[in-house]
């Protein structure tokens, strides 16, 4: 990393504007593709927010309904804060395999996000790292570092930081970059000149709107979480509606479909973290051979990646849906037939389901 000449003690004036830019070359260095900072006025977003919770379009993630004045007032969940330091790092691999995947029903399509390791420790070493080499240029610095780990309405704060615009599907995209990336939060106590909005730029374009498989996306800018495969595949847990198990598809761990289609994405950048590069063929898999993985075999081909948190018990409800979704073959009958007695009843209801299909 390269030397940067050391600031001010805090004791003298800080040229705050000097600061920022060196947060941002720094940002940088440790594999941030953008940082910017933003103000703590969550006004618009709060409320928002809570006419989205009103909606029950949460689902079951009661988590969201909780603390809610520490999303809405920063300074409550970490006290001094002054200023939010939003940083975005990119995690796109290959968007033509995914098509590819999506086609064919054989096999069984991941997330793009999730066919790595979890980015949740990766981006929050880099965060505690930057926050450091903050500390060693303005002593007594307080801060603290979130990804995806509090109330923190994260989307709202890239945007006033100037990190680009919720899209019509609610995913930030940037006019540059797509939204084929991940965010995190520095909260400090250090009065840095804040960034401005991105106009955005949706237009007329309707094309997550129209692609979506469960038509999730009930109205421009608002995602009814209830239908959407993701919520479906990781968050929710027991029964998938019998209505929406058609329409997953060979989907078993979340859905990029609005990503896929949507045209900023043809300026994505491709990641350039190890990381985040597919691991145990998980980028094509055959749903059979999925559906074969021991608890022990799933938690030993997911160690350190985010599919790990939903259990090997929502991994095989997910598959079992895919195959009663997919080709009508002797293999498929069989793989299901073997799961058939399984302990877990919610297994066993997704298996018959899916046995009726054939």
């Amino acid at each position: 990393m390269s030397h940067i000449e050391k600031l001010p003690q805090a004791s003298l004036p800080v040229d705050y504007l000097k600061l920022s830019r060196q947060i941002k070359q720094w940002g940088r260095e440790l594999g941030f593709q953008h940082v910017g900072v933003a103000d703590l006025d969550l006004r618009d977003a709060s409320d928002q927010f809570r006419q989205w919770l009103a909606k029950g379009y949460q689902g079951e993630m009661g988590y969201l309904e909780r603390n809610m004045e520490k999303r809405a007032h920063p300074a409550q969940l970490h006290p001094g804060t002054l200023r939010i330091i939003s940083v975005r790092m990119d995690y796109l691999v290959d968007t033509t395999r995914a098509e590819q995947v999506i086609s064919d029903a054989e096999l069984g399509f991941i997330s793009r996000y999730a066919l790595g390791r979890d980015y949740h420790k990766l981006m929050r070493k880099r965060l505690q790292q930057l926050a450091t080499q903050i500390s060693q240029q303005i002593s007594n610095v307080g801060y603290r570092v979130f990804v995806d780990s509090a109330p923190v309405l994260e989307k709202a704060l890239a945007e006033k930081a100037g990190l680009g615009w919720v899209g019509k599907h609610t995913n930030l995209l940037h006019r540059n970059a797509g939204s084929w990336f991940f965010l995190g939060e520095l909260y400090t106590d250090l009065p840095l000149p804040t960034d401005t909005n991105v106009n955005p730029h949706c237009g007329n374009c309707t094309a997550c709107i129209d692609i979506c498989p469960t038509q999730a996306i009930v109205a421009p800018y608002e995602l009814d979480a209830r239908r959407c495969i993701s919520y479906l595949t990781i968050e929710l847990k027991g029964s998938i509606p019998l209505d929406l198990r058609p329409l997953l598809g060979n989907r078993i761990y979340g859905c990029d479909d609005c990503q896929l289609v949507c045209p900023w994405n043809r300026f994505a950048h491709f990641t350039q973290e190890d990381d985040f590069q597919p691991r145990h063929n998980l980028n094509a898999p055959k749903l059979i051979e999925l559906f074969g993985w021991s608890e022990e075999e799933f938690l030993k081909r997911t160690e350190g990646s985010p599919i790990r948190r939903i259990g090997h018990e929502s991994w095989l409800r997910n598959i079992a849906v895919a195959l009663g979704n997919g080709p009508k073959t002797e293999g498929v009958t069989s793989a299901l037939k073997q799961h058939q007695h399984h302990p877990s009843p919610v297994v066993r209801e997704h298996v018959a389901w899916a046995l009726q299909q054939r």
